[in-house]
């Protein structure tokens, strides 16, 4: 019984902690500096050729 209600508090614990991210102020700036950095990368070194650039065009859209 006492594992029970370990596990039940631990899980609990973890969905508490899973519901509560919200995005403050300093990381949408960082996440903007990201940004930023992504494209003077891709100003400074273009993409090569069709396939590259489509594999940028692709990690852009997931975030990467």
């Amino acid at each position: 019984m006492r594992m029970f209600l370990r596990a039940a508090a631990a899980a609990s614990m973890l969905v508490a902690l899973a519901a509560c991210h919200q995005e403050g102020p300093a990381e949408r700036a960082g996440t903007s500096l990201d940004n930023a950095g992504q494209s003077v990368s891709d100003a400074l070194n273009p993409p090569q050729g069709p396939a590259q650039s489509a594999g940028r065009k692709v990690d852009h859209a997931l975030g990467n």
